[in-house]
């Protein structure tokens, strides 16, 4: 099987653009119930991945930062406490599988680096448990 079947393609996952504040970025993480989110450069090329962690911690650890002067942060300052692995769409399921197991979601990238989707944790479970329970 190859991992293109568990995609989930750009168009249909929110992400963010580096681009972004740190206010718009937490205002994208609740509008889409997200814990975590991609973000992706002007090229489209997949960055990292932000966490409500990540805010929490940067809002915490700078002095003077509030809710009110958030707009003022780039997204790009926000320190990532945990490095969110991609995979390339030519990778074996196993290499995919294998960041899954430590990831809810795993980008997913072309030979380029660029951004054309995520494979959910729970697609990989759900397809697994229909196979093995069948």
């Amino acid at each position: 099987m190859q991992i293109s079947s568990f995609l989930l393609p750009k168009d249909e996952v929110a992400f963010i653009q580096s681009s972004v504040s740190m206010r718009e970025a937490m205002e994208q993480l609740e509008h889409h119930n997200y814990t975590a989110i991609p973000i992706i450069d002007g090229d489209g090329k997949y960055i990292g991945t932000l966490s409500e962690g990540d805010l929490l911690w940067k809002l915490k650890n700078t002095p003077g930062l509030n809710f009110d002067n958030m707009h003022e942060v780039p997204v790009t300052k926000i320190k990532k406490r945990i490095h969110i692995e991609c995979v390339s769409i030519n990778a074996q399921m196993e290499d995919m599988l294998a960041l899954a197991a430590d990831q809810n979601f795993v980008p997913v990238v072309d030979d380029e680096l660029v951004f054309i989707g995520i494979i959910r944790r729970k697609d990989i479970i759900e397809y697994y448990t229909r196979n093995i329970t069948d």
